[in-house]
Formats: structure tokens, sequence, C-alpha cells
């Protein structure tokens, strides 16, 4: 994922936590009212703070981006993000062509020329995070400790950002 340098120190943060992640879990409401969600992957993360996919402009999530969330995890870090924020939907040929991967050819298989290809932009609105970065063996001491002192104990940062975008106005879900 590309990344630019980020405007707050939140978002700063959360671009160094998302860096080394490659696949980002878009969870959207359907038209039914039920949580659908399918793997996306993060191209860049923009000055702002706006993360960028390519999407295809066909698919029933581009009618469905009032609320999203972006879930993010780094297993062998136990590192997990969770990021609640709306999506827009972009066509800009420029940007495209910018962010084009070869890795995108089996879904847009004319390349940057494929007439459904599309950008989406989600906008973070409030993240959380949850970062063990020790090794495996300290986490399993701290979880095993954890579980005879019957409360979370050195399991690592646990945070959440909000200084992120405008205040989010969510609508109520169906």
């Amino acid at each position: 994922m590309k990344t630019e340098t980020q405007p707050t120190a939140e978002l700063a943060q959360l671009c160094q936590l998302l860096e080394p992640m490659t696949i980002a879990m878009l969870t959207t409401f359907d038209t039914h009212g039920a949580l659908v969600s399918q793997p996306m992957v993060p191209l860049e993360m923009d000055e702002t703070g706006a993360l960028w996919f390519f999407t295809d402009l066909r698919s029933e999530k581009v009618e469905h981006l009032q609320v999203l969330n972006l879930a993010f995890g780094d297993v062998p870090h136990s590192t997990y993000v969770s990021i609640s924020g709306h999506g827009e939907i972009h066509t800009d040929a420029a940007r495209i062509e910018r962010l084009w991967t070869p890795m995108a050819r089996p879904w847009f298989p004319d390349g940057v020329e494929s007439t459904h290809l599309g950008l989406l932009k989600v906008v973070p609105h409030e993240a959380e995070y949850w970062d063990a970065p020790h090794s495996r063996m300290v986490r399993m001491f701290a979880m095993a400790a954890s579980a005879v002192a019957g409360k979370p104990l050195a399991l690592g940062e646990h945070a959440v950002l909000t200084d992120l975008s405008e205040p989010a106005r969510y609508p109520q879900p169906v």
C-alpha cells in the first residue's frame, strides 16, 4: 500500500499500523439490512487519511457505502485494526492509472481501460486497534497470566482513534 504523510498524530499512527497489512475485510449492509463482507486490497492511504481500493462499479456494495467497516489483521505480529467510516466512488482516470497494479488484472482484464473499474475511497471516522508486538511466547505467557489473574495483563496496546475526520453522522441501520 502506498502511503502519504498524514496531517494528524492519530492518522500517522493508523498509517503505521496499516502499512504492513495487505488485505482488509470490507463490511457493508446489503439491500435487506444484513451485514456482508468481502476481502479488498488497499492501494493507498492518501494525505487526508482516506484509504483507496479498486472496485467493480457493478458491485452491489457501491450502493451501500453510507456506513462501512474495514477490518485488518496482521496475525504474525498480533496487530488488528477496525475502521468505521463511509465510502465514496470515484472514476478519476489519472488516479486509477497511478494506482494500477498488474495484481488487479484477474478482476479487470482490460487493465486501466476496464469499463467497470472504479475506485472506492473509504473516509475513516473512527479506528480501534489492538497491538501485541511481543513474541508469540511472551503473548502466550501473558494470556496464561491473565487467565490466572482473571483480568487482562500485559496483552499489548488497545486504543480508539477518533481524530480521523469530521464527526460521523451514521444513518440508522434498517
